[in-house]
């Protein structure tokens, strides 16, 4: 494949759930994946805890070398490097790798988030150290992360990012933290991080670069199952698998149509329903 008719997606949080499906999802159609996630091996284990008060130091199932595997086999192209949004040398380095493999981005989705303490803690048992460490991974460093993708792509004139958002910035938990709700830390986190597509369309418009907010609703994913929260979130928010966003992710990465959410957020699972990206979902009544 020439350089020129090459396709490059970045996608971060590859090595599980949406990350991992969205990964998939381009490389079926076409597109050279950089797949980035801190566990780039089977069984390296990491703290998972989304609080203070308790640790939770261990694997999870899938990894990066999964995600590279199930692509090659599939006949598409894909290349893992270790990446952690605690470590923004880690960040430049993806992106600096990225480039000198396959050239230039033209999909960034920024998928991964934070993984430990303060993410779940109530706003009294929230320490100030986690917070930091929120924001700096959900909010700072996917910053330079864009930053470090978005020159190349206003110089070739095309591209597409695609920051996935999460309806705790939008409302307020129905319940408190631990039964049903979420946490401040995580909220306030992802509302920041949400404002930054519209602002992006405002200072770059008519630079062809689209910039687009995702929220996938609740996904029923490996990471929501081994945390124990499925069964906590599921009753109120139903569920939809991996494959509803990434659906939509790649619609927004791929149709000119999808130049009307320049700047906005998509509602995930209400946009594959209306415009049936993905088929047999929802399923038909009685089949579900």
């Amino acid at each position: 494949m020439s350089e020129t008719s090459r396709r490059v997606a970045f996608v971060t949080g590859a090595s599980r759930g949406i990350g991992k499906v969205t990964a998939l999802t381009l490389a079926a159609r076409g597109y050279s994946v950089v797949l980035t996630a801190r566990t780039l091996k089977t069984g390296e284990r990491f703290e998972y805890s989304n609080v203070a008060r308790v640790s939770d130091f261990k694997t999870m199932p899938g990894s990066l070398e999964v995600t590279e595997r199930a692509i090659r086999s599939a006949g598409g192209e894909a290349y893992s490097i270790r990446m952690d949004l605690l470590d923004r040398d880690s960040i430049h380095a993806a992106v600096r790798d990225a480039e000198s493999v396959w050239g230039g981005i033209d999909v960034l989705v920024n998928n991964a988030i934070y993984q430990g303490p303060g993410t779940m803690d109530t706003v009294l048992d929230l320490r100030v150290e986690d917070l930091e460490r929120l924001f700096l991974g959900n909010v700072v460093n996917q910053l330079a992360l864009v930053q470090a993708v978005l020159p190349s792509m206003l110089e070739r004139g095309r591209g597409c990012i695609v920051n996935m958002v999460s309806q705790a910035a939008m409302m307020d938990p129905p319940r408190p933290t631990g039964q049903g709700g979420w946490g401040y830390g995580y909220a306030s986190s992802k509302a920041a991080f949400l404002r930054l597509a519209g602002v992006l369309a405002v200072e770059h418009a008519g630079q062809g670069v689209r910039f687009v907010n995702v929220e996938p609703g609740f996904v029923l994913t490996e990471t929501m199952e081994e945390r124990g929260l499925t069964e906590q979130f599921a009753k109120q928010w139903g569920g939809a698998p991996p494959e509803v966003p990434a659906a939509v992710i790649a619609w927004l990465a791929d149709d000119p149509e999808a130049e009307a959410w320049q700047g906005k957020t998509v509602h995930a699972q209400e946009l594959c329903k209306k415009l049936g990206l993905l088929e047999g979902w929802p399923p038909a009544a009685g089949t579900g």
